[in-house]
């Protein structure tokens, strides 16, 4: 099998991972996930597998193979895993949980390396583009800073008392960070220009962005400037692009029928998927707005996505 240029997945509360055709909306591979729903996707930085968050358990996938069965499952969570990513050179996974631990696994290892208590359960979780810090989330409202030089939270916040954090996103150059809430709002925050580090959140702007809850937030990425969005994907099931600059209502998504769970930007920006409860994801022309196709076959709700599109990300 040659690898896609595009990569597209989508998972939710059917217990599959479902693999798509990014131009005929054909679905071109149904992996099993028996255990559990699925409640993220991330794909590696060089593009080789596909992590997918479960209860309790993260698997990794293959992504150009045929096989069914995972190449790695990672353990020692003890609820849902709620948030996942990947260092920029591949050599590390992060994770949440809901059972209030962020831990750290290094991939070629089985054991989770490293683990920090929030105390409450852990919605979000993202890593400083410095690759230093991980911003976490939670749903009694804190923010935290977890320091994985000093292997310590070196920076807490709480936005809004007892508000959920539901989704945080950090601008490629490590210029804003964004939190999401149960409430529909976005607190933004600039770093302190001279810092280097995470710690030192200047409060930029607050958004009135959805009526619903926000289920996730996401920066442009680095390949779409001199543009700068942010996606705020919501429970009211419309998707709104923002521009970043004065945090500006740029367009609205319009075509999903209930709650929007996840968003994935494509390299260069052109393009946003889409995940929701109506049992479709979606790919939408940043340009225009447009739902440019559907992707159907799913028969439970798709709660997350993810996307990569061939473009060559460089470590920066």
């Amino acid at each position: 099998m040659s690898q896609p240029s595009v990569i597209l997945a989508t998972a939710g509360y059917d217990h599959t991972i479902r693999f798509w055709e990014a131009d005929s909306g054909r679905c071109y591979r149904t992996l099993q996930y028996p255990d559990s729903q699925v409640n993220r996707l991330e794909i590696t930085p060089d593009k080789k597998y596909l992590a997918a968050a479960g209860n309790p358990h993260i698997r990794l996938f293959e992504v150009n193979s045929n096989s069914p069965q995972p190449v790695m499952s990672y353990e020692s969570h003890t609820n849902n895993v709620t948030a996942l990513g990947f260092q920029c050179d591949g050599n590390w996974m992060y994770t949440g949980s809901e059972d209030g631990t962020v831990k750290i696994w290094d991939l070629r290892a089985p054991g989770c390396q490293r683990e920090y208590e929030s105390r409450a359960a852990v919605n979000t979780v993202t890593l400083h583009p410095n690759q230093t810090e991980l911003i976490s989330g939670d749903q009694n409202g804190n923010i935290r800073v977890w320091d994985l030089t000093a292997n310590s939270c070196s920076c807490e916040l709480v936005p809004e008392v007892d508000t959920a954090v539901r989704s945080l996103t950090v601008m490629w150059d490590g210029s804003l960070v964004v939190a999401a809430n149960n409430h529909g709002t976005c607190y933004v925050w600039r770093l302190q220009p001279g810092t280097q580090t995470m710690t030192s959140f200047e409060p930029l702007h607050k958004l009135q962005a959805h009526n619903g809850y926000i289920l996730k937030c996401l920066l442009s990425p680095e390949f779409c400037e001199p543009n700068r969005y942010m996606a705020t994907a919501s429970s009211d099931h419309t998707v709104k692009i923002w521009n970043v600059e004065d945090f500006t209502l740029e367009r609205t998504l319009v075509g999903h029928k209930r709650w929007v769970w996840d968003c994935a930007f494509s390299v260069e920006g052109a393009y946003l998927i889409t995940a929701s409860s109506d049992t479709t994801a979606r790919l939408w022309a940043m340009g225009t707005g447009e739902s440019i196709q559907v992707y159907q076959g799913h028969h439970k709700a798709a709660v997350c996505c993810a996307l990569h599109d061939g473009a060559e990300s460089s470590p920066s």
